[in-house]
């Protein structure tokens, strides 16, 4: 609580003491005027990159602005007089207003609608508005809106985010929404939370192409998008309309918008310099508006390359992205635009496959709530398996993950020379818009990308070729080991231990799996690719008396995935039976239908179906047990002597198919209350597949398991929500607000079947959780305070709870046996679903500075412990976040170029935000409510009640918000004179 008081105090601090500067910055001030305004199509949808020229008719001075994303424009520092203004677009008509009078120290919005030509924006935003509050706003829905949707500006994102942050970090000014992140902003893999919605339970697509992992529909924020791709955020918190594609949309739809086109030339080198040893270098050019042979200015083409390196807030998790992108466009006709787009991303990193736990991050418990010890007995007496006796790297510190290559201690396996990661990807798309008349309209896209993730990493335990009785004749052959005697005097156990674990040769199969085959102990070699091919194509048909819109998203993929035992000291060299080896197919199929009906000017409504379709195939390799098993006895351990096999090269194969399908209705209002001021109301439903572990069971045959098969066949997951909210656009003051529920088939979980004698013991069981409904409400506004300064505002609170009946024979996996139904009990509260959230943000902007700062608060969240619920909580927890810009606006040839500073986590609160429990649920029986220690078909485990929360354990892996991290940035513009 008191850390709560102080960080308050500090942000009250901050505030004032950034309304002080601001304060002095006005009295400063000449009194210069200014104009603003949105510009629009025909049917006010906003166009992005418009050049507007403000002419003053006494002096015949001239200054130019280019639109944002959301058709925003301003131009200040304008002496008084009278003006005209000039707004142009590729494939639009300009359009002139003139005899704009302005007085000295004046603002005055000007508003222009461009003749309907040949781009039209994806996303329409308060057409024909003139608010000073939504053209300011980071974050805000806009009147048109059927749903719950945020537009995180280009301005946001460029002065009010991190140089090298990902879209994760891009998102959290929407209201809800929050991203884990362990190594940084914009380091490392992050993930997305909102709704109660975890990664893999929503969509996101960059330029309305759908990306997302083939083996469950999750994502990889590193690898795809950086900031320097990213234009824009229109965040859907719904399930969309029948018209949003993608396979897994009922969370909702991040809508990731390319950087605008411009129609003057530009140069642009960023340098920043940040905390950890962080370097961004990078370098874009916009040639503007051009062309070839006497062709007339039809293209247009941009370029941006960058390279990223950075130590990370954790030990040695060193990061390396090298990333470049191209759009071109060209102007076939008046009414014809064709556009390119290609990004490559190549990632290298230290990131291992183990976690630092809670006994390395904070040591043993002052409390004595947990140890931290490595010890075993001898005859009753406590023995120590390190040389201190505590577990390895106790209390190393909160950064702690891995260490760096040492000659002296070989044998480690939280050395970087043991973990290494390179992830290449790339992303192409040609899009067609085509403007037939008569309000027929076409938007085509023809896409491919591919992810190629190649990793090696240790497992926990030595890494050395030196066998266990070696190592105990003579334990100097690994540094570090010692010689440990455990058991009994009549029974004694003398081994070689290394940090608490005894060795075993990494060329040696050490590791029994089942099937009594067996694997090599000390790594595995990784490797998941896939390469997609798809469409997306909408035809859209204007009328007086609606929109009809119908298309069809097709999209096929192949993956190929590995994981094989291997020996890190001998070259990596990889065992003949994987854990698993695969490849699949999958196609994805959705046409749809929807019509938007304008009923009255003031009223529309828009009913509309799709159809969802996904097909997966998949052929599994004979593996060692850990999946599928050896398949043929060829591959099993020798039954006459029980001799293990781990160098049988087995050719066998299973295969498995899956199709789903299911017709997804959608349904809205939009209401007009005034023309700055809606209502809407939603019902939608959405789908989504299981993912492809659903088929990853036991496909051998033995006596125990005669017909190996699911238990469960796998099913759609479903939702429905419904919602309605408001969205408000005055001069001077924004507020956008909803209230939703959201009923939800979870997504699937998995546990080890541990009933002795079931046809799948030892394997992963998986299942659909329980059915869940989620309540809520949301808000966000934007004040205009005074000229330049204004104040952000959103704020959610709900619950999220699990509800229905749930089979708790599920992780038997005995099909035959009758199932037993559990109610869930209230109260249970969906993991990762905080109770509420908060952002609060003061942002100036005036005379080429723009300045902000933001504090983000997240709620208390529930910690599932595998299949049980509420087994632990992460307590709330705060960031505040500061930037300071300086741009050159001089409308000369260095217009562009600036100073950027920028300050994540500036209060230093190195919290837990999400954790992973190590310890054991205290199961109870669902008959008796005895302990659970043999469970049995007949008296199963209750599936939902424990003997109170699970206990923190030193194994627990928390995520540690990363700590402080500054940067300065410096931007060097180069345009052309006169601008």
């Amino acid at each position: 609580m008191t850390q709560l008081f102080t960080s308050r105090r500090i942000f009250a601090f901050l505030l004032v003491a950034l309304l002080q500067f601001i304060t002095m910055g006005l009295h400063a001030q000449a009194a210069n005027a200014s104009l603003s305004g949105t510009i629009v199509d025909g049917s006010g949808g906003a166009i992005s990159s418009a050049e507007v020229i403000a002419t003053n008719l006494g002096t015949g001075a001239t200054k130019s602005v280019y639109t944002d994303t959301v058709g925003h424009y301003t131009v200040d520092s304008l002496p008084a007089g009278t003006y005209t203004v000039d707004a142009s677009a590729i494939g639009f008509t300009m359009n002139t207003k003139s005899g704009i009078v302005l007085a000295a120290g004046q603002s005055q919005q000007v508003g222009l609608v461009l003749s309907i030509g040949t781009v039209v924006q994806e996303v329409t935003v308060n057409g024909g508005i003139e608010s000073l509050a939504a053209e300011s706003a980071p974050s805000g829905g806009f009147v048109e809106e059927r749903s719950a949707r945020s537009l995180v500006s280009n301005n946001y994102i460029e002065n009010f985010t991190s140089p090298i942050a990902d879209y994760g970090e891009i998102v959290q000014i929407v209201p809800g929404a929050f991203t884990v992140s362990a190594d940084g902003v914009g380091l490392g893999q992050s993930k997305t939370y909102f709704r109660g919605f975890a990664d893999g339970s929503y969509d996101i697509d960059f330029d309305g192409i759908p990306f997302f992992d083939t083996n469950s529909p999750s994502h990889h924020s590193w690898a795809f998008f950086p900031a320097q791709w990213d234009g824009g955020v229109d965040f859907d918190r719904s399930p969309g309309t029948a018209s949003t594609i993608g396979p897994d949309p009922f969370g909702g739809t991040i809508h990731l918008l390319s950087k605008p086109l411009t129609t003057e030339q530009g140069l642009r080198s960023e340098v920043s310099w940040g905390t950890w040893n962080t370097q961004l270098y990078d370098f874009s050019y916009n040639s503007g508006l051009f062309g070839l042979l006497n062709s007339g200015k039809k293209m247009n083409l941009w370029a941006d390359f960058h390279q990223m390196s950075s130590n990370g807030f954790q030990t040695q998790n060193y990061n390396q992205r090298d990333g470049g992108s191209l759009m071109f466009q060209y102007q076939l006709s008046p009414k014809t635009v064709l556009t390119g787009f290609a990004g490559v991303i190549q990632l290298t990193t230290n990131a291992p496959s183990i976690s630092s736990s809670r006994c390395m991050l904070y040591g043993n418990s002052p409390t004595g709530a947990y140890t931290c010890g490595a010890t075993s007995t001898y005859n009753g007496a406590a023995v120590n398996l390190t040389s201190n006796g505590l577990l390895p790297y106790t209390n190393s510190g909160i950064k702690f993950l891995l260490t760096a290559p040492n000659a002296a201690d070989p044998a480690n396996w939280f050395s970087t020379k043991y973990n290494n990661y390179h992830i290449p990807t790339d992303f192409e798309y040609v899009g067609l818009k085509k403007d037939f008349g008569k309000g027929w309209y076409l938007d085509f896209k023809g896409y491919t990308y591919n992810y190629d993730n190649a990793e090696l990493y240790s497992n926990p335990t030595p890494q050395t070729d030196v066998s266990q009785a070696a190592a105990a004749a003579n334990p100097s052959l690994v540094p570090g080991a010692i010689v440990v005697t455990t058991g009994t005097t009549a029974a004694p156990k003398t081994a070689a231990y290394y940090d608490g674990v005894a060795i075993a040769s990494c060329n040696n199969t050490g590791l029994t799996t089942t099937y009594n085959t067996t694997a090599f102990p000390c790594g595995v070699d990784k490797y998941n690719s896939y390469r997609k091919y798809g469409e997306t194509a909408m035809l859209t048909q204007t009328s007086s008396v609606g929109v009809l819109r119908t298309g069809l998203w097709y999209e096929w993929a192949r993956t190929d995935r590995h994981q094989y035992p291997t020996d890190p000291t001998n070259n990596w060299a990889d065992q003949a039976l994987p854990n698993f080896s695969e490849q699949f197919w999958t196609n994805s199929f959705q046409p749809f239908a929807e019509y938007e009906f304008h009923a009255t000017p003031k009223l529309n409504i828009s009913p509309g179906v799709k159809f969802f379709s996904y097909s997966l195939d998949i052929l599994h390799h004979a593996d060692n047990g850990a999946i599928v098993g050896p398949l043929v006895s060829g591959c099993e351990a020798n039954t006459t002597t029980g001799a293990a096999n781990d160098n049988s090269p087995c050719s066998a194969t299973v295969s498995d198919k899956g199709t789903f399908t299911a017709f997804v209705p959608s349904f809205d209002i939009n209401y007009r209350i005034q023309s700055n001021w809606s209502i809407y109301v939603q019902a939608a439903t959405g789908a989504a597949a299981p993912p492809s572990s659903v088929y990853d069971y036991s496909h051998t045959v033995s006596t125990t398991n005669p017909t190996p098969g699911l238990a469960v066949a796998p099913k759609l997951q479903k939702s429905t929500t419904y919602q309605g909210g408001t969205v408000y656009k005055a001069q001077r003051i924004t507020f956008d607000m909803d209230a939703f529920m959201v009923r939800f088939q979870n997504s699937y979980s998995s546990v080890v079947d541990t009933t002795a004698g079931d046809p799948l013991y030892g394997q992963s069981i998986y299942y659909l959780q329980p059915s869940s409904t989620t309540r809520g409400i949301e808000f966000e506004s934007t004040a205009v305070l005074v000229k330049g300064l204004n104040l952000y505002l959103n704020g959610t609170a709900g619950n999220s709870y699990y509800r229905g009946n749930f089979n708790v024979n599920a992780g038997s996996g005995n099909a035959s046996a009758p199932a037993i139904y559990e109610a869930v009990p209230a109260g249970l509260w969906v993991a990762n679903t905080p109770t509420d959230t908060e952002m609060q943000g003061l942002t100036y902007s005036d005379h080429g500075f723009d300045l902000g700062i933001f504090n983000h608060r997240i709620g208390e969240q529930r910690v599932d412990n595998k299949s049980y619920h509420n087994q632990s909580i992460v307590a709330p927890f705060s960031m505040v976040n500061t930037f300071v810009n300086y741009t050159v606006k001089s409308h000369s040839w260095v217009d562009g170029t600036k100073i950027r500073l920028s300050a994540n986590n500036l209060m230093n609160t190195e919290a837990v935000q999400s954790n992973k429990l190590g310890g054991k649920a205290s199961t109870i029986y669902l008959s008796n409510g005895l302990t659970c220690s043999t469970p049995t078909v007949a008296n199963p485990c209750d599936a939902f009640n424990t003997n109170g929360p699970t206990a923190i354990n030193g194994q627990d892996t928390p995520t540690i918000g990363a700590g402080r991290s500054l940067s300065i940035s410096i931007t060097f513009g180069l345009s052309p004179k006169g601008r």
